[in-house]
């Protein structure tokens, strides 16, 4: 209040504030606006405390629910991983590995496989005698960078194809389209060219007794993408995430993966490429344990060759003891291509190169080690031969014939390599013949089947239809011969009476014409009954058939003699 009452009373210049400078201005408070400044400096206390208050509360209750907060942001940082690591998987197609245990090659920690989409199965797996098994394997930056090109180059074209059917829209003259046709065109052959060139996958066939193997082959062949694609396969395998390979890929649980890739030079520690590749093999080597991957690049450059490839050599050979579980290196020192034939536990592989279109091919060939190909791409470019020649005798004849005997290996190797591919086009269709085979054979299986079946139901409808005509046969067959019966019945009973009236008018005829006794009259009531029967040679009248007849046999008499 003190304050606000010097502020707010007026303030008077007295002669002596004559000499104030005029630029000084002076703020006059008036006195009705005090009070209300000192509520508003109230008001706006009250709602500072108010809020200190509200801090305070909340605090003190998120501090009674800490614990669980915490544990609640640790689960869904986990989960939110989880998700991230599973898109990316999805996303790029990968593969879920076998992850086993080094001292447990027969039992895989993972022995089921995930397929996406609307495929699940479970992968065969792979054979035992590979410790480290990545068939078509991609290193996830190279496919990424070839992704996201190709994505813009068929956006670009779905921009310039909204554009043609813009300017269309406008009605624009014929010139501007012509361009913007071409420019289309361009766009949609890089498209086709960028589909057509995608990252060249690499196959990593690694036997389990192999503990060192040694990649060669020219510079920008790919040597440092094979290792950096190795490393990062064991490292996605063991965060959780799909590899980015075939299906059955097969790898081992590295505890650590070291790698010395790339240029340690520093200035300010006074290291020299070599020095500091020295320093960072010795910390590797140090730290590295039996269940570790060590990835090793250009063993031994950065100083003279004979020193260099000697050092690389006893630097090998010591991991290959009581090193690592798995040591992969790269290097262009001919001497380290020989420890394989003096060593079970080292192998060869080397970067393939098209001698013909000088360039490399990025895959990579096992068994064989990598040549030099200075001096031929030398004489390829034009080099002069006399300096070609030169070379050729300054490398020596005995690294000639080590050229001479790799190229062999690496032709045997190709023709190999079309053979098992011919072999595998001709596996194809040999199953696919057998397939064939046993569909057409269960085809027939099938017709012959039903055909069997087609003619037991017609023989049974014969049987059956001959069922029934036998029984109305037989039927009409009784029917007859009961007719029949009841006819001769009735026929006897006519003849008896017959009989009574022939033998009553041959009385009659008798006495009146006794020439005519043999000729009897049947023609008689029926309600008479026959007393006599007719004798053989009489001559009878048939009333069913209206005919005379003279009788041959006597039935009745041949009847009662059979009794007798």
């Amino acid at each position: 209040m003190e304050a606000h009452e010097n502020i707010g009373r007026p303030h008077f210049l007295s002669k002596e504030d004559t000499s104030i400078n005029h630029s000084t201005r002076s703020i006059i408070e008036p006195f009705a606006a005090v009070p209300l400044n000192d509520e508003l400096q109230q008001a706006r206390a009250s709602v500072a405390k108010a809020e200190a208050d509200v801090l305070s509360m909340v605090t003190e209750k998120i501090q009674m629910d800490l614990d669980d907060m915490e544990r609640s942001l640790r689960t869904a940082i986990q989960l939110d991983m989880i998700y991230a690591r599973a898109t990316y998987s999805l996303s790029y197609g990968g593969t879920y590995p076998n992850i086993f245990l080094p001292e447990d090659i027969d039992g895989p920690l993972a022995a089921q496989s995930y397929r996406s989409k609307d495929k699940t199965s479970q992968a065969p797996n792979p054979k035992k005698e590979w410790i480290f098994y990545l068939p078509r394997a991609y290193h996830p930056l190279l496919l990424q960078q070839h992704r996201q090109k190709l994505s813009a180059a068929r956006k670009n074209v779905r921009n310039a194809a909204a554009e043609i059917r813009r300017r269309k829209l406008q009605t624009e003259n014929m010139a501007v389209k012509g361009e913007a046709e071409i420019d289309l065109s361009t766009l949609q052959k890089q498209v086709r060219a960028l589909e057509e060139a995608p990252p060249v996958p690499v196959d990593f066939l690694i036997s389990q007794k192999t503990r060192v193997l040694v990649i060669t082959g020219p510079n920008t062949g790919g040597k440092t993408i094979c290792l950096k694609t190795i490393g990062l396969a064991a490292m996605m395998a063991k965060s959780g995430l799909h590899v980015l390979s075939s299906e059955s890929a097969k790898v081992p649980w590295f505890d650590s993966v070291f790698a010395d890739i790339g240029d340690e030079q520093s200035l300010s520690q006074s290291l020299s490429t070599f020095s500091g590749h020295l320093k960072q093999i010795s910390e590797i080597q140090s730290k590295s344990t039996s269940q570790s991957l060590v990835l090793l690049d250009e063993v031994g450059a950065g100083t003279n060759p004979l020193e260099g490839a000697a050092l690389g050599m006893s630097l090998l050979e010591s991991f290959a003891k009581r090193g690592a579980l798995l040591t992969i290196a790269t290097t262009h020192h001919g001497e380290l291509k020989t420890l394989k034939y003096s060593n079970d536990a080292f192998e060869n592989a080397c970067m393939e190169f098209d001698e013909e279109n000088l360039k490399p091919t990025y895959k990579i060939l096992w068994g064989v080690p990598g040549r030099s190909n200075a001096i031929n791409i030398a004489e390829r470019l034009g080099v002069p031969g006399i300096i070609v020649d030169n070379a050729r005798e300054l490398y020596g004849a005995a690294s000639a014939e080590i050229d001479e005997v790799i190229m062999d290996l690496e032709t045997f190797k190709k023709k190999f390599q079309e053979h098992i591919k011919e072999s595998r086009h001709y596996l194809m269709l040999s199953r696919d013949l057998h397939e064939k085979l046993l569909l057409n054979r269960r085809k027939l299986q099938d017709l012959g089947a039903q055909q069997r079946y087609k003619k037991m139901r017609e023989l049974s409808e014969a049987a059956a239809v001959a069922r029934s005509t036998l029984h109305k046969k037989a039927q009409q067959l009784r029917m007859s011969a009961m007719k029949q019966s009841q006819l001769s019945k009735a026929s006897n009973r006519t003849l008896g009476n017959k009989h009574k009236h022939t033998t009553a008018v041959e009385t009659e005829l008798q006495t009146t014409n006794p020439s005519s006794s043999s000729i009897q009259v049947i023609k008689q009531p029926q309600s008479e009954k026959i007393t006599k029967l007719p004798k053989v040679g009489d001559t009878v009248h048939v009333s069913s058939l209206g005919k005379r007849a003279t009788v041959l046999k006597n039935s009745m008499m041949i009847g009662k003699q059979h009794s007798l």
